[in-house]
Order: structure tokens, then sequence, then C-alpha cells
């Protein structure tokens, strides 16, 4: 016999302005199973919780109903008031009474009526409800960071300084991601290298900590707390344990015309480099599209002149498989490709450049060794015009987000160029600023107070090359814009012109996220579980978000969020077996005809063939099986299957049955 109790909150004046609470509590006391009812103002509170513990026990209560909020916002609380009182926690349901109908409504009449019949619903669910457990799941306390910039390095040196062992996985042939090409940081001004370095060698270093550069993940199995990833480690041409990183193979190579990635094709590099002086591991990597040796047979200068032998031109890829209990992603961003503005001469311009390049120019180990150079004729340039919002808040580009740093990083550009060109220029077209963060409002004013940066309100429509017969012309690009403050036209001749093009995610980063079954926004930015109350979790259990994969985000930020992740994993780490929700899928075996439907729609990959043999051990048919650890209770497999085998413990279709024809 059921014996239910259903309380009543009034969530201060969110519920009660529109429902009347009190008519909601006499009309489910007369609900069939029904045998207290009760409201209170906060049933959150602890005085609220202590309501339904002792009613619990004096009644000896069978389940409990709590019409309040949502369940994402408060069922946990119940759950566990629940628990405490010695009821099973899946016995306790939420009427979502506000979001679903105080919120929504006006007048009470309309209100009041649909919260009894959501109440009516959560109770005739409960009177079906049977008690479930929650599920074990064993845990491997080793972490899988992806992307070796800053916000990774900070993942696995947090996670790694816990304790824990931590794989760290980046592409490139060394840590230290964008902000290891960049100048200077704002709003300090303080050396990039400088404060990165050292972290990329504490992360080198590090005995809890496994770098493996150069390298890409294949594939993903598994789920919270038994991940199964498989690491292709691409063949670098030298031998690791090896090398010793004198240098003399790129310093020998006649290969130096090669574009070079990391000085964002503003300078070039040899075949066998390393990307920049610092790089960790400083250890040379051989480009098989350019190396004359791997691609004709000729040359082989490298393998000739290194000193302990570690040039292999026979390497090859290498498969590992590594377990792990949770994931980090921390695969930053891209700019925009450059042709998406053409009116603004990117790529069609040697002087157009982007943020990133402007970079590699004032860097001290860029391709001019800190002297801004135009790229067309390596002239000092006069005039510089920097243009925001380039692609960022731009519909009609198909890019509406802002991209949150180029207001700052212009603005630091601005003094860096004013710091090594005294009697420069620099102009600055906008849209409006957004100087959101400690010190950086200052950092803003100082860029036009002290070092004279000239800001324009208003985009500009078009820039061209100067005709060579006009005094000046030739070398000269004319920026065509309007300054919407004095409602004039400004046309300016300038040597160089720098675009703050928006942060984009890396291009085919949703393959991995595909891998990862994490789920991404329409501009494949990595999604949150929650933007608010769980910001650096996914909704694929285990798996953490930091830095620039999930929005722009500039390195404070991208820090902070990395700490975040960490903070995560180490709590995750901190207990022997994980629990999770006992609201999984379960196959019935007898219906089931082995389709595979459920195993081609599940999301989460949480379903599996199961071999049915006979007595000799003979294949007889196959049927799905659930993995529990894996299976999130989304109840897609309860929907696809054909012979509805499948059904959600504690959301079956029994239970559907019964609340809607409690309605009837």
């Amino acid at each position: 016999m059921s014996k239910i109790g259903v309380f009543v909150c009034h969530c201060g004046e969110n519920i009660s302005r529109t429902v009347d609470v009190e008519k909601v509590r006499d009309v489910a006391q007369t609900m069939k199973g029904v045998v207290h009812a009760e409201d209170y103002k906060y049933m959150c509170s602890s005085v609220g919780q202590n309501l339904i513990k002792k009613a619990i026990k004096e009644k000896g209560l069978t389940g409990v109903v709590v019409a309040c909020c949502s369940p994402k916002m408060h069922e946990p609380t119940f759950r566990n008031a629940s628990n405490e009182a010695k009821l099973n926690p899946y016995l306790c349901e939420i009427a979502n009474i506000r979001e679903q109908c105080s919120w929504v409504h006006e007048d009470k009449a309309i209100a009041t009526p649909k919260a009894i019949d959501l109440t009516r619903l959560m109770v005739e669910k409960v009177r079906q409800n049977s008690a479930l457990s929650e599920i074990k799941v064993p845990l491997t306390k080793k972490a899988l960071v992806i992307g070796g910039g800053v916000a990774g390095i900070q993942t696995a040196l947090d996670i790694a300084d816990g304790g824990h062992q931590v794989i760290l996985v980046e592409k490139t042939p060394s840590i230290g991601g964008r902000m290891a090409g960049l100048s200077e940081t704002f709003p300090t001004l303080d050396c990039s290298q400088c404060i990165l370095t050292p972290k990329m060698v504490d992360c080198a270093r590090h005995k809890n900590i496994k770098l493996y550069t150069y390298s890409e993940i294949e594939e993903v199995k598994g789920y919270l707390g038994n991940f199964e990833v498989t690491i292709r480690k691409k063949a670098r041409f030298v031998k690791e344990d090896v090398c010793t990183g004198c240098g003399l193979c790129y310093q020998k190579c006649p290969q130096k015309k090669i574009p070079s990635e990391f000085d964002e094709y503003m300078g070039n590099r040899t075949s066998i480099y390393v990307p920049f002086p610092q790089a960790v591991p400083n250890i040379p990597v051989i480009d098989k599209n350019t190396c004359t040796k791997l691609l004709k047979n000729r040359c082989g200068l490298c393998e000739k002149v290194c000193p302990p032998g570690a040039i292999d031109y026979t390497q090859q890829d290498e498969l590992i498989t590594e377990k792990v209990g949770s994931i980090v992603v921390a695969t930053g961003y891209e700019l925009i490709p450059n042709n998406l503005y053409g009116e603004y001469g990117y790529g069609k311009y040697k002087d157009v450049i982007n943020g990133l390049q402007f970079e590699r120019l004032v860097s001290a180990s860029g391709p001019t060794k800190g002297e801004i150079k135009r790229p067309s004729d390596g002239k000092v340039p006069e005039t510089i015009v920097f243009i925001q919002c380039v692609g960022s808040r731009d519909p009609a580009k198909g890019i509406t987000y802002c991209s949150k740093i180029c207001c700052m990083y212009t603005a630091k550009q601005t003094m860096l160029y004013k710091h090594k060109v005294h009697h420069g220029q620099a102009y600055v077209f906008y849209i409006d600023i957004r100087a959101g963060g400690k010190g950086y409002e200052e950092f803003v004013l100082r860029a036009i107070e002290e070092d004279g940066a000239i800001y324009l309100r208003g985009r500009v429509s078009r820039i061209f090359r100067k005709p060579a017969r006009q005094p000046g012309g030739g070398d000269k690009l004319v920026v065509r814009g309007m300054d919407t403050l004095s409602a004039k036209k400004v046309e300016i001749e300038a040597d160089m012109v720098v675009l703050a093009s928006a942060m984009t995610p890396p291009k085919g980063i949703e393959t991995l996220y595909q891998k990862l079954g994490t789920s991404y926004d329409s501009y494949h930015w990595l999604s949150e579980a929650h933007p608010k109350l769980r910001p650096v979790e996914t909704t694929n259990a285990g798996i953490f978000l930091a830095g620039a994969c999930q929005a722009p985000k500039d390195i404070p930020d991208a820090v902070a969020q990395a700490s975040g992740a960490a903070s995560k994993v180490l709590a995750l780490f901190s207990k022997d077996i994980l629990s999770k929700e006992g609201t999984v899928a379960r196959i019935n075996e007898l219906l089931c005809t082995g389709c595979q439907m459920c195993i081609n729609a599940c999301p989460y990959k949480a379903i599996e063939l199961k071999d049915i043999n006979d007595r000799q051990g003979k294949l007889v048919r196959q049927v799905a099986r659930v993995n529990e650890g894996l299976c999130q209770g989304c109840g897609v497999c309860v929907a696809v299957c054909p012979s509805k085998c499948p059904d959600l413990a504690g959301i079956t279709e029994e239970q559907v049955y019964a609340e809607l024809m409690s309605l009837a």
C-alpha cells in the first residue's frame, strides 16, 4: 500500500504569487495513496527538509513528492533528505510548479489547476516507482589532458601536484600553445615566454606527467573512471631517448626556406627543426613533406652531422593505448580564415596581417628579432592601422559572438608599436571597447592617453593600394572608414594594417569531439553541462573543459578554468569507487531481436551486442546489452527500438501511462 507525502513550496513569492499553494496542498491530500500533505515557504531550507524527514519517520511514508522548482535545481537536495530519513532516494520525485507553471502564467485561475495536475502526475509516478540503487563504477586514477597550451599545462601541473598521474597530449612538436608565440601579455606587459617557459619545463620534469608531443588522439573508448584512449605518436624521425638537443642538424640543414608555422608564416625554418628556441621537449622533428631525404632519398646531411646518431629515417607512427579515469580537453583556438574579409586585402597585400602575425614581428624570438618591419619590403612602418572586430560580432560573416580579447590585445599592440617606433602613429578602428577585467579599462586608457593611439569609432569599408603614380603611392595602403562620433569619413594612408581577427575553434576539431562523445555548439565551441553551475564539465561524465576550447578566453580566464577543471578531476580521484545514478536503460532480452538500432542511436556508445549461447556453447542469437557505467539515462534507445524491449529504470512505460491516465 502506498503512503505518499506531498510537500508544496511557496518559493518565497516565485510560486505563491500565481499559484494558490494552500489549494494545491488540500487537493493533494485527497489524491490516491497520499497520507500527508503540507506547505512551507522555503521547502529547500533546513527547516523544510526537516519537515520532510519528520513526516517520513512519523507517517512511514513510502514515497515523497515535492512540488517546487526544477529537478535540476533541488532534486539532489530532497533526495538526500529522504535518504537521511531511511527512504530510498529514488522514491522522491519533483513536481516542477515553478518553471513549468508559475513562471509561465500570470492568472491564478489557470496556474493553480495546472499545478494540481503536475503534482497529480508525480504522485502517480511515485506510486509506480521502485527502489533503485546507485551503480558502482571502478576508477583508474590517471588523467588525460588534450592540448599543451597554457590551459593544458596548468591543468596537468595541478593534477600532478595533487599526486596523480597525467598524460599530456599535444599535436605540435612542443608544448606552449598560442601563448608561446606572444611577445608580451596584457595588462602587465610581462614577457610571455618568461612566465610560460618555467611552467613548460616544470611540466616536462614532473615525475607524475608523461608528455606525448607531436601526437594526436586516435580513438576513445570507455566511460567515467574507465576510459581507454589510443594515441597516435607521429614519427619525428629523431630518436627522443638519444637526441641531446645540440641543434647541429637544423643548423646544417640545406632546406632553409620552409614557411614557419610557429612564426605564423612570417619567417622560415628548415626541414628538420624545433618550433622555437624554448621548445619543450627540445627535440627536433623532420617535416616529411619537405625533407629531400624522405621524399627523394637525397641529402641525409642531418644524419651525417648528428653526434649521437639520433636521426632515424625509418621511424613509423606508433599507436599507444593508455587507460585513464578522466579527460580534460584544452584544445585552444585559431583565427578565422584569411580570405573571409577580401575587402581588407588579407592575402592580397603582404602588409595586411593579423594579430598573431604582429605578435611574431614584435617578439624578440620572431623572424625580425623584435624589430617591426613591413613584410613587403622590410621598412619600418611609420603609420599602422589596427582594425577590431574582424569577424567577431558580424552576422554577415556568420560569427555573431565577441572574441573577448581583441580590444585588449589591440591596445597592447599599439603600446608595443609605440615603444619600438617612437615617432610612429597607431590608429584603431573599433565598434566599442570591451575591457572587462581587473586593470583592463586602465590599460586601454593608457594606450590612448600615454602612448597616443588614436581611436576611431566605426568600421572600415575598404583597403586598397595607393596608385604608384600618386605621391607616396605604390607602397601605401589606403584605409577608408567612418568615424561615427564626428560623423566624418576617414581616409588614412598606412604602411601596415593589423586585423584583430575573430577566434574560432581549430579546423576539424569536431572529429575529436565526436570521438570523445562531447557536444558542441553551432560554432564548434565545446558545450558545458551548465553555463553557471557546471561551467567546466561536459554532458559526458568524466570529461572536463579548460581554456579556449569552450569559448574565446584570455590567459587569466584560461588558467583559472584550467585549475577549476583540475580540481574537478582531483575531487573525482579522491574516491576509490565511483557511484552514479541508477536511472539507466535496461533491456528485456526475451523481446530483443538484435537489430542494433539502439546501438546506432545511443549517443554515449553505452550499448553493445551480447551473445546468447545454448548449453553446448553454440551461438543462438545476439541481444543488446547496456553498459550501466556508460549509460546516462537519456532514453534514446527506448524511443528507437521497434520491439519496445528497452526501458528506463525510474521512468518506465507503465509509469508514463499511469501518469497520463491520472489526468483522464
